[in-house]
């Protein structure tokens, strides 16, 4: 079931899974592909925009001790196949980046609410950064199955950092890629991009996940086009991953009344308009 800033009403579906390592690759020089088989039924619980929280290995290099929730960039087509595209950066993804084809691992979930996608949409924008474009990767096959055009603005350090392939794969859009390289990622520079594509009113709804800075962009663009449906996915530190620790507590501005919100459990998915702004906490 679709939702828009709800509760996980999915927790009949949560478990902990125990599965083995199908394909695991480099993408790029910072990126690997991790494709996980499990014996339960992925594919029919998982729906774009939730996550799991995965137990990295423990090796002589690194000991991480808390599970790492990461957002699924793809399930199927065999049922209990289960993909996911992270950056290695710290100690639970360089760990993870020695798993080996053949070994086991636990992972925990479905986790979260999920994107609005409508089968009644002509067509939705998606802006995209970084590692964002594995959570929104989900997005673009269920539009596409559905058959939403689909408008990708798409954001990266350089061409090199791009990926693409990874984030459309075969399904038709219209891609404008924006680097900071060459300066074309500057803010203003894509707020006057993300307007005139949402300038026709063709657009039905705007999708984001990757950087804070965009998201700021995107409220105030929206404020513009009040007919627009905004979702953004949040990225924020977790350690339960299940609503329980409050270690992901963000603040959100929801029908004018301020509330502290917990990422994984009332998100990761919220309302663009609802974000109040960055939180720093301790």
């Amino acid at each position: 079931m679709n939702q828009v800033c709800g509760f996980q009403r999915n927790a009949e579906s949560v478990a902990s899974h125990t599965c083995r390592v199908q394909e695991h690759r480099w993408v790029n020089a910072r990126y690997k592909y991790l494709k996980l088989q499990a014996e339960a039924d992925l594919v029919a619980a998982t729906r774009p925009g939730q996550f799991y929280q995965l137990k990295c290995p423990v090796t002589e290099a690194s000991q991480p001790f808390l599970l790492r929730p990461m957002s699924v960039y793809g399930t199927g087509p065999a049922p209990g196949e289960i993909q996911f595209l992270y950056n290695v950066t710290g100690t639970g993804t360089q760990a993870l980046a020695s798993l080996a084809v053949g070994d086991s691992m636990q992972i925990v979930g479905p986790l979260g609410n999920t994107f609005t996608v409508k089968p009644e949409f002509r067509r939705i924008l998606l802006l995209v950064r970084g590692v964002g474009l594995a959570t929104l990767a989900p997005v673009v096959r269920e539009a596409a199955q559905a058959g939403v055009a689909i408008v990708a603005v798409m954001s990266a350090r350089s061409p090199e950092d791009l990926m693409r392939g990874e984030f459309l794969g075969t399904a038709p859009a219209e891609v404008h890629c924006v680097y900071d390289s060459d300066g074309s990622s500057e803010v203003s520079r894509v707020e006057s991009l993300i307007r005139g594509l949402l300038a026709d009113g063709g657009t039905d709804a705007v999708y984001t996940c990757g950087s804070q800075r965009l998201l700021m962009l995107l409220q105030r663009v929206l404020q513009d086009f009040p007919d627009v449906l905004g979702e953004v996915a949040m990225e924020q530190h977790m350690a339960c991953g299940m609503g329980v620790c409050l270690s992901c507590v963000r603040l959100f501005d929801v029908a004018g009344s301020k509330q502290f919100l917990r990422v994984c459990r009332d998100g990761p998915v919220f309302a663009i308009r609802d974000v109040v702004g960055e939180v720093q906490y301790g």
